[in-house]
């Protein structure tokens, strides 16, 4: 018997370029591979259908967000609020098969039905006030960092609608704490994505690599600090984005050795990286886990990163770690000489056994269809 599921996604989630996006497209891909008949239900802003979906969904729906004025008034959060609709909640109505609810950004229909004698799920991709406190504190444009703590204290309050679930998934083993604390139906299932195996690399790189989506105010700061970092090293940095960033953009103009690439597609990312000796990222937030850093870790060379980007996730040994501007640029100093091994890539596949997307998938199978 064919084992149903719909997946309410707080974007459309192709192209898989940015976080949260990444996570939902290649777990819908896994649990396809595994049989899974999955109804895909995406809320848009920006983004547009992919034809793409079709070949991992049995059907694929499309929502415009309500991004409405009076929605910065509403009790709930901003990112809730929009993401309701009507003909989602009639289309949930039609059978009974279970729902995942991607983020609590999709979860309005637990406000609105009961879902009675009826498995929902809920993957939370951060601990969500932490990470808008977190954005109302790198931010500078000062109307977005009032949206982001009052975003922040809305959706402390809100997080409770996890109590409606009956089961939710964290995405990093911090936030299984946090989560199995407050709510006793908590699993952890690691974050999905591209790779399959570590890949064998050669020895030597040709360049430091920063990527990130330039939209968001961490990753501007983490720029800017790496730009710092290398203007006075003699060593190619090779920042990359799908998004521009006029300021970071200006910094990079004034030191020759420092470049922007614009990503267009994932083939650019992918050779990107393939030609990075160090891959260098940090993050001003201790929340979730890092898709770049578990994307890194399984297709590219050395990892250069903060504290701040590993803690809690059991892989600091396979990274090597700096806080200061000093002490990057002593350890860009320290890998460029060094040499990328099969024992490093034997250590990975070790360190990295149990974040394999087709076992994950089959943890989350066994989970809803117990």
């Amino acid at each position: 018997m064919f084992k149903h599921l719909h997946i309410i996604a707080f974007d459309i989630p192709f192209p898989a370029n940015y976080g949260g996006v990444i996570d939902v497209f290649y777990k819908l891909k896994a649990l396809h591979k595994l049989g899974v008949k999955v109804h895909l239900h995406c809320f848009y802003e920006d983004r547009t259908p992919q034809t793409e979906l079709n070949h991992y969904c049995e059907s694929v729906n499309y929502y415009p967000r309500q991004a409405k004025f009076k929605s910065f008034f509403s009790r709930l959060p901003f990112v809730v609020q929009t993401r309701n609709s009507k003909s989602l909640l009639q289309k949930l109505a039609d059978d009974n098969y279970p729902i995942l609810f991607e983020g609590l950004h999709s979860t309005y229909p637990l406000l609105r039905a009961t879902f009675k004698n009826r498995k929902t799920i809920v993957r939370v991709h951060n601990v969500e006030h932490t990470y808008y406190q977190g954005l109302a504190n790198s931010e500078t444009n000062w109307f977005k960092k009032l949206f982001f703590k009052i975003e922040s204290q809305k959706l402390k309050s809100y997080q409770s609608i996890l109590k409606k679930a009956t089961f939710v998934l964290s995405i990093a083993p911090l936030e299984q704490l946090y989560f199995k604390n407050l709510f006793q139906q908590t699993h952890y299932i690691p974050v999905f994505h591209q790779n399959n195996q570590v890949k064998s690399l050669s020895e030597k790189g040709v360049y430091a690599y920063y990527v990130g989506d330039l939209r968001i105010a961490d990753n501007r700061k983490a720029a800017l600090f790496l730009i710092s970092v290398f203007k006075n090293l003699d060593y190619p940095l090779v920042i990359a984005s799908s998004f521009n960033n006029q300021s970071v953009e200006n910094k990079i103009k004034k030191s020759p050795h420092i470049r922007f690439v614009k990503i267009n597609a994932q083939a650019d990312a992918d050779a990107l990286l393939a030609d990075a000796h160090l891959n260098v990222m940090l993050t001003f937030q201790n929340t979730g886990i890092k898709l770049k850093l578990i994307n890194t870790l399984f297709a590219g060379r050395f990892c250069l990163t903060n504290s701040t980007m590993v803690k809690d996730t059991g892989l600091e040994s396979l990274c090597g770690v700096a806080n200061t501007l000093n002490d990057f640029k002593n350890l860009v100093k320290t890998y460029k000489k060094e040499v990328f091994t099969s024992n490093d890539t034997i250590m990975r596949e070790r360190y990295l056994a149990d974040f394999n997307p087709l076992k994950n998938a089959q943890k989350l199978i066994d989970l809803i269809w117990d």
